[in-house]
């Protein structure tokens, strides 16, 4: 159940269905004393803000509307039409798939007063900083204003002072706090995801499964994991996809499985076996990983992305056409045997960028005079990111997955805080005064602590890199 989904005239709730499997609603009575239904956490929370805005501001609330299933979003546009036109009903009334209402998250509220519960618009408007004075509230218990004033050009409706939608305490005071919409929230989203990435997944399967859920189009990762292995996949989201390569230059730590007496295609187990041996009895496995920590030209898999004359290796193994595999120059950091047994060992690696665990491996069978092929791959780090604070799949689609920030995911390099002079200037690509005698690259911080721009220490000056943005936010 995704509670931070983002239904209107554009992301259309018939197309999102699956954010919404396990859904829960519960029954309760609406202000005419009419059955209704609710998202179950959102039925509790409104329930915790009635009874908070009766105690302290002694204010009563009661629910106009909740979910509404298409049949029923579909008479209510109808009729709106035939009072008081097409125009105006556009304006004020979702069109089928288009209503917030068929989450379940939404609910309309009114306030009592007069001895009664205002329902029309001409009351509603009469005491509308009633409305206003407890809009304060609503984030404390995980909702949002879903409609506010002068907001209609971004969400596609008129203000709504009694339209809350639920989305989590988290989210809702951020959006209170920076004064955004669920939509503008989406459109400026930014920062990096630590994703577990599930054994059978593609590295692309999870940058679209982020996109769908994170509703955008700018989401990188920041280094392939093979379908067959899991692990620390680091995921980037808009402005982040600028600064993939400072995420990528630093060390990555592996947990590996290696099968000894084969060879296949492409040095895994899922792989066509081209070769066997026998297993001596005596490996000299340990003396053998105690030299490895070493830096050295390794021949990339022919089954791999990297390009030969413009075209990738596996295009050619999958058309059987020979071609000469290149060399790359990799660090093994450290190397720690974990466990062996007669046909299978598997060891812990600190390696750097570029380094496939699959050619190290046949590399350490060869180095033992044996056949050797990775049948189990875990990413546990990359740089500054662990496995034991990353997210699964099913938080990205709970919407319980962390976002990193950008000055978070940087914080191992120098950060500088900037005045709002030296921020113009940044905004303008200038060249800053190296006072610190800053060597490569250092993040610079605007006036609201935010990730402003990227620059390089040269000698007294630091030069413009990246810039994140072009215009203060």
């Amino acid at each position: 159940m995704y509670y931070q989904a983002l239904v209107n005239k554009k992301y259309k709730y018939q197309y999102q269905k699956e954010m919404f499997l396990g859904r829960v609603l519960v029954p309760a009575v609406d202000v005419d004393g009419n059955q209704i239904e609710i998202e179950e956490k959102t039925y509790q929370a409104y329930l915790d803000l009635q009874k908070k805005l009766k105690e302290e501001k002694n204010i009563t609330i009661g629910i106009c509307s909740g979910y509404r299933d298409e049949k029923t979003q579909q008479q209510i546009f109808s009729d709106f039409v035939s009072l008081y036109g097409e125009d105006y009903a556009k304006k004020t009334v979702a069109m089928v798939g288009c209503s917030e209402h068929h989450t379940g998250l939404c609910l309309d509220f009114s306030v009592f007063a007069d001895g009664k519960f205002l329902v029309e618009h001409s009351d509603i408007m009469e005491y509308l900083e009633d409305y206003e004075k407890i809009s304060s509230y609503f984030s404390k218990f995980g909702f949002i204003l879903r409609y506010p004033k002068d907001k209609e050009k971004v969400t596609g409706y008129a203000y709504e002072p009694w339209h809350i939608r639920y989305v989590g305490k988290s989210l809702a005071e951020k959006l209170y706090q920076e004064g955004l919409t669920l939509e503008e929230y989406y459109q400026n989203i930014s920062g990096i995801l630590v994703v577990n990435k599930e054994k059978g997944m593609t590295s692309r399967d999870v940058v679209n499964l982020v996109g769908k859920y994170f509703y955008t189009k700018k989401v990188g990762h920041t280094g392939t994991l093979d379908p067959m292995a899991e692990g620390v996949l680091v995921i980037t989201l808009g402005k982040a996809t600028r600064i993939s390569e400072l995420l990528t230059s630093t060390y990555k730590e592996y947990i590996a499985t290696a099968k000894l007496g084969i060879e296949t295609d492409t040095l895994d187990i899922t792989g066509t076996i081209l070769n066997q041996c026998k297993i001596p009895k005596e490996l000299p496995l340990q003396e053998t990983l105690e030299i490895f920590p070493k830096t050295y030209l390794q021949e990339v898999p022919v089954y791999s992305a990297v390009k030969v004359n413009g075209k990738k290796l596996y295009e050619y193994a999958r058309e059987n056409i020979e071609v000469s595999l290149p060399k790359k120059e990799v660090t093994i950091k450290k190397m720690e045997l974990l466990n062996q047994q007669e046909e299978e060992f598997s060891f812990r690696c600190l390696v750097s960028k570029g380094t496939y665990v699959r050619s190290l491996i046949r590399d350490i069978g060869r180095a033992m005079n044996v056949l050797a092929t990775m049948s189990k791959l875990q990413r546990t780090k990359q740089g500054i990111f662990f496995i034991e604070k990353s997210s699964c799949i099913t938080d990205i689609k709970n919407g319980t997955a962390k976002l990193y920030s950008l000055k978070d995911a940087l914080r191992d390099y120098p950060q500088i805080s900037l005045s709002f002079p030296d921020e113009r200037k940044v905004v303008n690509g200038q060249s800053l005064v190296n006072s610190k005698k800053i060597k490569g690259p250092c993040v610079l911080l605007d006036t609201n602590d935010q990730v402003l721009a990227i620059y390089q220490g040269k000698e007294d000056k630091l030069i413009a890199w990246k810039v994140l943005t072009t215009t203060k936010e």
